[in-house]
């Protein structure tokens, strides 16, 4: 699955695919009480790298019979919902309430750009190097993130860095995490240089180490979090053998090592994959011409983070584990294998947009999970926390590097558009952020400058 792999070639997915009977919950009341000095709020809140796009390293299509050429790409897919567990403590001395939701907010203005160039980070992946591969518009870099109600504070390098002192801290998934952990990497960089210190035969795990703060960092890869054996014999036929009763244990064996951990599921599971349950066969999702029972990519992922969920917390070792959620794609007019592109140069703004009802489907299950493994967490110790990175992310159609992942003077023969990683600098830095202000807030900690 690396960069020199040369497949796990699958072929294009039938558009039947089954969405699941998943039903969003609504949850959520705002509450507004006007004090002379202050405002109180109660506000619920609720992968590969491309080479060069091989179906292995793809988003499956989503939603077969969505239709996604509508200039304004407005649908009836349910809102965002919002939870109640995931507000986040101000800095000292704020008038608001010590709470905020930063997943619920607006993309506005900002001018003063990016922390780090594309120029400047020597850590940035090729292919999502947008601004060297000729993207000519610059637009993209220019906005942040404003929760409703508080600020969120600018990544804030030294701090981090001192926060993570003596430390180690895991990101257990799939590409997008390369994606994000470059980015942190570029963020940290204008402290401190990490030095690699450690690669596996493909170059999809790493871990880097910043000498001056003794901190590890590490990028775990394991897409499905589950046992998978991903053949690599250029046969498009082949078919993901996915093992649902049995995780990973290229992270579950590194699981002790870490004080932080953050994790996620992605789009992987909407390939084409067998499922197997005590050494048996007992359905599949999109193997049309077997004979097996469609399970459907809900049905897989809900027991990857069921079992995920279970090995954590019934670990006796306690990490702060958080989970990032579901990263949502911005084809249009097609998907990556049929002439999709994602060539806008702005953010949506709210409710003009909900996304192919496959995203909020799978984020929502990773809510529900979620919450399970934090109440029984609540009763043992077990320290969880999510990065509702979704909405947001939903948000930002004009991030991702689309033809301008590879540079080629003829842009009539640029590779297939990316829609779904995201160009560095970039939207995706804005996680990292989120994530800086849940390890300072982790333990009752506040964020105070």
């Amino acid at each position: 699955m690396g960069k020199d792999m040369k497949t796990d070639m699958e072929p294009i997915p039938s558009p039947h695919k089954r969405v699941g009977n998943f039903l969003i919950k609504v949850f959520g009341s705002a509450l507004l009480l006007a004090f002379s000095y202050r405002l109180l709020f109660s506000d619920p809140t609720g992968f590969f790298v491309f080479s060069s796009f091989p179906a292995s390293e793809m988003p499956a299509p989503k939603g077969g019979n969505l239709q996604r050429d509508s200039p304004s790409m407005e649908n009836t897919v349910a809102p965002y919902t919002r939870l109640p567990q995931m507000a986040l403590h101000l800095r000292k001395g704020d008038s608001l309430k010590e709470q905020c939701d930063l997943f619920s907010g607006e993309w506005i203005p900002n001018s003063s750009g990016p922390r780090y160039t594309n120029s400047s980070c020597s850590y940035i992946d090729p292919y999502q190097d947008c601004l060297t591969n000729g993207r000519p518009d610059r637009g993209y870099l220019y906005w942040r993130w404003k929760p409703y109600g508080c600020d969120l504070p600018p990544f804030d390098a030294e701090k981090f860095l001192k926060a993570m002192r003596n430390k180690s801290l895991a990101f257990i998934g799939d590409s997008i995490f390369r994606n994000q952990i470059e980015s942190l990497l570029c963020l940290l960089s204008q402290v401190e240089e990490a030095v690699e210190i450690y690669h596996d035969e493909t170059f999809q795990s790493k871990t880097w180490y910043f000498s001056s703060h003794n901190f590890t960092l590490a990028l775990i890869w394991a897409p499905f979090l589950l046992k998978a054996e991903l053949k690599d014999s250029g046969n498009s036929n082949d078919y993901i053998q996915l093992h649902l009763d049995a995780l990973d244990d290229t992270w579950t064996s590194q699981y002790g090592k870490h004080d932080y951990i953050v994790m996620s599921g992605g789009q992987w599971f909407l390939k084409t994959t067998i499922f197997w349950e005590n050494s048996t066969i007992i359905g599949c999702h999109n193997c049309p011409g077997k004979n097996f029972r469609e399970l459907g990519m809900d049905y897989s992922y809900q027991k990857a983070l069921e079992l995920a969920f279970r090995f954590i917390t019934a670990s006796h070792h306690k990490p702060l584990v958080v989970l990032r959620t579901w990263t949502p794609d911005h084809f249009e007019y097609g998907e990556w294998y049929n002439g999709g592109v994602c060539n806008r140069t702005e953010p949506y703004k709210e409710g003009e947009f909900s996304g192919d009802p496959v995203d909020p489907m799978m984020r929502g299950l990773e809510i529900e999970e979620f919450e399970k493994a934090a109440t029984i967490g609540s009763e043992n110790g077990t320290r969880l926390k999510l990065l509702d990175s979704y909405h947001l992310s939903l948000l930002r159609p004009d991030g991702h590097p689309g033809p301008y992942r590879k540079l080629h003077p003829d842009i009539s023969k640029r590779p297939q558009n990316d829609c779904l990683h995201w160009c560095l600098p970039g939207p995706i830095d804005t996680w990292n952020n989120l994530l800086m202000e849940i390890v300072l807030n982790d333990g009752g900690q506040r964020y105070s400058s």
